[in-house]
């Protein structure tokens, strides 16, 4: 699959992300979010999806200012666990109340799981929910490419994108 491909967009992403959300006096002055963070992110960067889904869910009540880098990370430990309505719906809500470069990240997950959704509707062959799906993600990865290209730096997203043109053509 492409996921893995875009991931690393993702997480290139994350890293910005993680410099814009991180201010002084942050709760990562506490040991016990910070260990429970580590453990989430270990989880997840050793592809225990569904450990790292839950610890991540578990660690947003008590993020505060920290909540959009939580919540973008708990959108991709859903999408690479392959929960793609729940990565998609995560990262769409991200995506509606950040700006800028978290918006950007958040849109990346999206579209990739709206990508790996509406394949999945057609190969069931629900045309109709399939291409909703696929031009939904096209809409978020002409976003992103067009306000955010350094995102996409190995061009991944354009290749993603440019298959979603084929597969909506010949449909």
């Amino acid at each position: 699959m492409q996921v893995f491909t875009c991931l690393r967009v993702g997480f290139a992403s994350l890293s910005v992300l993680a410099l814009v959300s991180c201010d002084e006096g942050a709760i990562f002055g506490q040991g016990n979010f910070q260990a429970q963070y580590s453990g989430a992110r270990d989880a997840l960067e050793k592809g225990r999806y569904d450990q790292a889904s839950k610890a991540y869910t578990r660690l947003l009540p008590v993020s505060g200012s920290l909540a959009p880098r939580i919540r973008l990370e708990l959108a991709h430990s859903y999408l690479r666990g392959g929960n793609f309505a729940a990565a998609a719906k995560e990262a769409r809500g991200l995506s509606s109340s950040q700006s800028g470069d978290a918006r950007a990240a958040a849109l990346t997950v999206q579209a990739t799981a709206d990508h790996e959704l509406g394949l999945k509707a057609l190969a069931k062959g629900d045309t109709k929910t399939g291409k909703q799906l696929l031009r939904q993600a096209d809409k978020a990865m002409a976003s992103v490419l067009k306000s955010h290209p350094k995102m996409d730096p190995l061009g991944a997203l354009a290749g993603r994108r440019a298959s979603i043109a084929v597969r909506l053509k010949a449909l």
